[in-house]
């Protein structure tokens, strides 16, 4: 596979998201491609090949502070305070090992191994056992 290299037209970035394998109208590959990222600024979608695409995966997610909810406000954390909990950033997914770092301007997730298709506009949702602790959309 090229880099760089453009592979088809699409309506416009917006319309994917991250992941996403059906509905990209490429043929021609090994691997079913996926989408890696978009730029809906210069209209830009970007592709790799396969499940296991690096650019698939990543180790960390940011909530902005107001997109934060907390369930359990007795469990909420203050700028600076970190907490160990199980995290799910889509339906029915395994819940996975995470650290969750809280600054001023947000949440930090950062996880033990790293996940496929971390998307934007998605919720995140942090566990105890369990119990669910609190939510918030992935920025």
């Amino acid at each position: 596979p090229q880099m760089g290299k453009v592979v088809g037209k699409h309506p416009g970035a917006h319309y994917f998201t991250i992941g996403q394998r059906k509905g990209l109208n490429v043929g021609g590959t090994k691997e079913p491609l996926f989408i890696i990222a978009t730029d809906v600024t210069t209209n830009t979608i970007y592709t790799g090949q396969g499940h296991a695409h690096p650019g698939l995966f990543r180790k960390a997610l940011f909530i902005q502070e107001n997109e934060i909810h907390w369930i359990r406000e007795d469990m909420q954390l203050n700028d600076g305070e970190t907490m160990d909990a199980m995290v799910r950033i889509r339906y029915r997914q395994p819940l996975q090992k995470a650290t969750l770092h809280k600054f001023d301007n947000g949440m930090y997730i950062s996880f033990e191994e790293p996940q496929s298709a971390i998307t934007e506009g998605q919720f995140a949702a942090w566990y105890i056992g369990d119990e669910l602790i609190g939510s918030g959309v992935i920025s």
